[in-house]
């Protein structure tokens, strides 16, 4: 074999392999796009959120119940991984969302984040941020009711809280005082659910 046909040669190996690598490429692109979400209850969440225009990871979520209802699939995202509350409230932006599994009235969300407030504050820090519990409560009576499919997100950027309800914000409240609260409903010492904080921590 001549240098030239030698050189022929291997020109054609050379593209045979390249195409060969571009189906392998196409191939496995189905398999990235599925691994770009997590499902959690049928619930299909996709891994990052574009929060305040920075790209958050999705750090964890889990299945919210009571008595033996399910009432939503929780998730919380943030700027890198977190496996504790102090980790997770030391980031900014980070949201926590909320995508009902079954219809509640404005009352029962209400009553819900009151109880988590009450046992993750005491009474003067409460007593520090009532404006801010009262802010929140009207907004979320403003939702009237959230029906399964629903989703509630609670968006906190430069020390805004920002309410949304089906991707359109319904209030924003100020305070990084008010938001820690907030968020120690879920991740707190006395958490809403055990099993759901454990899940929103990665599993920790």
């Amino acid at each position: 074999m001549t240098g030239m046909q030698h050189m022929r040669t291997m020109g054609r190996m050379s593209i045979r392999l390249m195409a060969a690598m571009m189906a392998a490429l196409m191939l496995y692109a189905p398999a990235a796009s599925v691994a770009a979400e997590v499902e959690v209850q049928g619930v299909r969440l996709p891994d990052h959120a574009n929060v305040g225009g920075s790209d958050l990871v999705l750090n964890g979520a889990g299945l919210r119940t009571k008595i033996f209802f399910k009432v939503y699939v929780g998730s919380l995202y943030l700027p890198a991984k977190a496996t504790t509350a102090q980790a997770v409230l030391a980031q900014s932006p980070r949201r926590i969302q909320m995508n009902m599994l079954r219809d509640l009235t404005a009352q029962q969300l209400v009553d819900s984040l009151n109880e988590g407030l009450a046992a993750n504050t005491t009474d003067a820090e409460r007593a520090a941020i009532k404006s801010q519990i009262d802010a929140l409560e009207k907004i979320m009576r403003s939702f009237n009711e959230t029906k399964s499919g629903s989703v509630v997100t609670l968006d906190y950027i430069g020390d805004v809280t920002h309410i949304s309800l089906d991707g359109k914000e319904r209030g924003a409240i100020g305070g990084d005082a008010f938001n820690r609260a907030l968020t120690n409903v879920w991740i707190g010492a006395h958490p809403a659910q055990d099993d759901l904080k454990k899940a929103l921590l990665g599993g920790a």
